[in-house]
């Protein structure tokens, strides 16, 4: 029992001695806890000081550097790892490291992670930096440019046709176009009749505020946006006026100053988003950004605050024009949610890309991406679901809460909480303006008409039925009376007698203060920034899509070789112990070959076009650059190409068919196929840019190059061909392809050396003299001239229809009997 109780007590000391030195340790390792957080309190002040000095330093150095330089010179924060301090591997040892940064030279990475960094969540983070924005903006009290639009009385009407043509057959669309031949010379055999869409419309879309435009289908809705935008079609008789800031719209240009996004669609199917959006900043340029930088920077400097480098970096960089890639197409990306397909291409009917609903939002930052301060959004929700939408409105009111800008979208069916983002709404029914005002009083205004919006209703459904004649009754609200249709136009009669109405109307009779208004607020000028710089993005651009479509231009470089091999092994090369007139013709028989099947080596050039006309219209209306900067790249670019084919083609056939053996009269053959080359291209380009649609260009090509071959002297000699068909004969840019082809190879000494069957003729004379051809040596340089002067011809006609002619399929509108 001793010895037990001796054990017993041994093993309780011992652990009442382990218990006391776990205590002990316990108390060491919780006092050198909280002596290590005050280490690192401090040692985070010390970095913190630290950072401050040296972030104070970077700003000193950047001040005394040149204006120019300082504007385009900013600060940008980096995380670098520190070794971890024994078991501690917290943020707390990430140090902050300033660099001093060129903001045109700032890489992929650089301009991503700032994004990331600035932007992790789009609608709260792009909240605060448009905060911080504005706070930078007011501290040294600079006034941001803001554009106020007004509409009064607006009135536009369209020319209808009216009959039952509608459909369109064969025999109406032949009818159509007789009609409109006989209206061009003042004929006119169709009932017509005006067409009213918007009547009397009038309001002000105030900077600031966010604006919704409601209406059910067929309202006018469109047709108000377009107006706003100034990009009516000029067919549709307009009354009324539009003022920007008190500038009616032919005092300035209002393509430039707003933007007007289109409900439809149109991108080029093989640019990926990110590139897309890259294209349009370009062109659009920077607007007055970099003039209120400018004045920023010298006010700052002036009272000495230094801003805040995310703010200041964002602000330079977006404010630098002439960058194939900007920051502002980063920024666009991500509060659109862009950003995770910004490489995926946007695909067209026959190749795959982006969903429907990021195309929509690949339109919006289309627009966006500029400096524009008005913005005239055409249902932008049609294929996103409620969420994205209601996103993408949101960081859209934050920039018109915070930057002041000037927005009227419509939507169609906005759900609940997008509806409450929106400060002002516009209900527009039968062209005819119910409401505009403050959304809270909207439904006030309905209740004193006597319709109340059911609780489990939505707003912005409601506003669209109550004006409808088959839904309106369920809306009727006092029981006690009978029911009465209100029409349309018994709303807006009674909205002008409202409290909202009749303040929107004190405020229309009081003229808009021109000095008021900023003066960078308008532009005047039609493009954004030099030609130089957009003919410079258009080759860069032109030379993207000759890399992306490649195969195309692979295919034909192999379609030439084999057309070469071909005609090489019909037309080999034989010993021609008697040359005579026989032997001539198989040779001009050759060149007629080569001559054809490098004319319709310039067919691809017809369907190229086509498919990229929709774009250029879409630039062309938005004043994103000339017709003439997207000709020439595509003429320019295509000469290397030309040269490689024709260069392929006369390679292989010149020596192997047996042609003059002459080295000079092998350039001078293939200095004509590439001339060819090029005047065919031009030919199919221009029929592409009359004819604008592929149908109607297939058969305009086949029917021209019909007739270009029928007269150039090579089918039906010149002397067979009637007098009366002659003037085709010198109009044939084949005529003198043909002629100097012919004359480069029968003026060599192997032709000429021989006489021809007559005995008195050389024999090169007497072949030309039997197909047609002038027997003058100096037809080969005229003939080589005359087809370069056809080939700057086309294309120069093309431009000019590409300036002045406009995008087909505007359908006639006709009514019913």
């Amino acid at each position: 029992m001793d010895a037990t109780e001796k054990v017993k007590g041994s093993q309780s000391h011992q652990r009442h001695h382990s218990y006391s030195r776990s205590i002990s340790r316990s108390f060491s390792r919780a006092s050198w806890s909280m002596e290590e957080v005050f280490a690192n309190a401090s040692h985070s002040r010390r970095n913190s000081h630290v950072d401050e000095d040296e972030e104070a330093l970077k700003w000193a150095a950047i001040e005394k550097l040149p204006t120019y330089d300082r504007l385009r010179t900013s600060i940008i924060k980096s995380y670098v790892e520190t070794e971890p301090q024994g078991h501690n591997n917290n943020n707390n040892n990430n140090k902050v490291v300033h660099k001093e940064v060129d903001v045109l030279k700032l890489d992929i990475n650089d301009r991503q992670n700032f994004i990331d960094r600035i932007f992790k969540v789009a609608e709260e983070d792009n909240e605060k930096f448009l905060k911080k924005f504005r706070s930078r903006i007011d501290k040294v009290g600079i006034r941001l440019p803001t554009v106020e639009v007004r509409f009064k009385d607006l009135t536009v009407e369209a020319d209808c046709h009216v009959g039952t043509r509608a459909l369109p057959t064969l025999p109406n669309v032949a009818r159509n176009i007789a009609e409109s031949a006989l209206g061009l010379i003042g004929i006119k055999l169709a009932k017509r009749t005006n067409l009213t869409i918007l009547k009397d419309a009038s309001g002000i879309i105030k900077p600031s505020r966010m604006a919704l435009l409601l209406g059910p289908p067929s309202s006018g809705k469109t047709t108000l946006l377009l107006a706003l935008a100034g990009k009516l079609d000029p067919e549709l008789k307009v009354k009324g006026e539009i003022t920007y800031n008190g500038y009616r719209l032919n005092e300035f240009v209002p393509q430039k100053t707003s933007a007007y996004i289109s409900q439809n669609d149109v991108h080029i199917g093989v640019m990926t988003v990110k590139e897309t959006l890259d294209f349009s900043a370009r062109c659009q340029g920077v607007g007055t950004r970099y003039e209120l930088l400018s004045e920023l920077a010298r006010r700052e400097k002036a009272a000495g605050i230094f801003p805040e480098p995310e703010v200041d970096l964002f602000m330079k960089a977006v404010s630098m024009g002439g960058i194939e890639s900007s920051l502002i197409t980063d920024y666009t990306l991500k509060i659109l949610g862009l950003d995770i397909c910004k490489d995926t291409i946007v695909g067209d009917e026959m190749q795959r890309g982006i969903s429907g609903g990021q195309k929509k939002r690949v339109t919006t930052g289309e627009m966006i991406v500029g400096p524009t301060k008005a913005l005239f959004m055409d249902e932008i929700s049609t294929g996103l679901d409620s969420s994205t939408t209601f996103q993408i409105v949101k960081c859209l009111q934050q920039i018109v809460h915070i930057t002041e800008a000037t927005i009227l979208m419509s939507l169609l069916q906005p759900a609940p909480e997008t509806f409450d983002l929106f400060d002002d709404i516009i209900l527009l029914s039968e062209g005819q303006i119910v409401y505009q005002g403050p959304r809270e009083n909207i439904l006030e205004f309905f209740e004193s008409c006597g319709f109340r919006c059911p609780e489990r209703k939505g707003t912005a459904d409601f506003l669209q039925e109550v004006t409808s004649r088959k839904d309106q009754e369920q809306y009727w609200d006092d029981r006690r009376k009978q029911y009465r249709y209100v029409s349309v136009t018994e709303f807006a009669n009674r909205f002008k007698r409202f409290q909202v109405g009749m303040r929107l109307e004190n405020e229309l009779s009081i003229p808009f203060d021109k000095p008021r208004g900023h003066k960078a607020a308008l532009v005047f000028t039609k493009y954004s920034i030099p030609k130089m710089e957009l003919l410079k993005a258009c080759f860069d651009r032109e030379l993207l899509l000759m890399k992306r479509n490649s195969f195309i231009y692979i295919f034909k470089t192999v379609q030439i070789i084999i057309g070469a091999f071909i005609g090489s092994t019909v037309f080999l090369r034989t010993e021609m112990n008697n040359r005579n007139e026989g032997d001539a013709a198989v040779y001009v028989g050759a060149l007629i070959f080569s001559m054809i099947v490098n004319m319709f080596n310039g067919f691809a050039e017809l369907s190229l076009t086509i498919a990229r006309l929709p774009v250029f219209y879409k630039h062309r209306d938005l004043l994103f650059h000339p017709a003439w900067t997207f000709t020439v790249p595509s003429v320019l670019l295509g000469i290397p190409i030309s040269i490689l084919e024709s260069s392929i083609w006369v390679a292989i056939t010149y020596y192997t068919i047996g042609f003059a053996p002459e080295a000079s009269r092998f350039f001078k053959h293939l200095l004509l196929v590439f001339l060819l080359q090029q005047m065919a291209s031009g030919m199919f380009r221009l029929i592409a840019g009359v004819c604008r649609t592929i149908i109607i260009s297939n058969t305009g090509g086949s029917l021209s190059v019909l007739i270009v071959f029928m007269l150039g002297g090579f089918l039906i000699p010149k002397g067979q061909i009637p007098n009366w068909w002659i003037w085709g004969y010198w109009v044939s840019p084949m005529t003198y392809g043909f002629n100097a082809m012919t004359v480069n190879e029968m003026y060599s000494p192997r032709w000429m050396n021989k006489l021809a069957s007559d005995n008195v003729t050389s024999l090169g004379v007497a072949v030309l003299n039997n197909f047609g051809v002038y027997p003058d040596k100096n037809w080969y340089w005229i003939g080589a001239a005359a087809t370069l002067g056809f080939a700057v011809l086309f294309n120069v006609i093309y431009t000019l229809a590409l300036m002045y002619l406009n995008a087909p399929g505007k359908p006639q509108a006709i009514i019913s009997e």
